[in-house]
């Protein structure tokens, strides 16, 4: 199989790029920059060369980035700031773009996450969001059984050992979990 016969199969196929997706091919561009910039073996000229194609990759990841969510550097770096209030992270998962997963864990799984989002994003279809939302201690104990009732979904386990879960609610999720180590 030769080189566009293999380009040609992964074009056709439907390839879901969400932030995630393009936020960790920025990064590895990023540390692919990193390692020519060191590399002394090079010539001046090819290093320059690589370094401004390489740049230029990086920069349309961002466009995508932003394409999926104006302005999203600055809101993944809101997200990620442990000085963000709760009233901040609600705002940003107000304008919270489907294609979004990875903002939308990152606001989960902050430590000042309210309720009112944790409840907005338990239906969210990216299962790491769901598991932030069953593992936040902020999360309202309604949410918490309605995410361990789908015993298919390894979210119950995640509710067993939320030390918000409410005793009748964790007793017998822990039980269960007892039961299958013992299998």
């Amino acid at each position: 199989m030769t080189t566009t016969d293999v380009r040609k199969r992964f074009a056709a196929k439907k390839v879901h790029r969400g932030s995630q997706v393009i936020f960790g091919e920025r990064q590895k561009l990023r540390e692919v920059l990193q390692s020519v910039q060191r590399d002394r073996r090079r010539s001046r000229a090819r290093t320059l060369r690589e370094v401004r194609l390489l740049k230029a990759l990086i920069d349309a990841r961002t466009e995508e980035l932003n394409g999926v969510n104006p302005h999203w550097d600055r809101k993944f770096q809101k997200g990620q700031d442990s000085n963000t209030t709760g009233r901040e992270l609600l705002h940003l998962a107000a304008t919270l773009p489907a294609d979004d997963y990875l903002l939308a864990r990152v606001v989960t799984d902050h430590r000042n996450a309210p309720a009112e989002l944790l409840v907005r994003l338990a239906d969210h279809p990216y299962d790491a969001v769901r598991e932030n939302v069953a593992r936040h201690p902020q999360t309202p104990p309604e949410v918490l059984r309605r995410l361990a009732e789908n015993l298919d979904e390894p979210l119950w386990i995640l509710v067993a050992c939320n030390p918000s879960t409410p005793a009748d609610l964790r007793d017998p999720l822990r039980a269960r979990m007892r039961e299958m180590a013992e299998v």
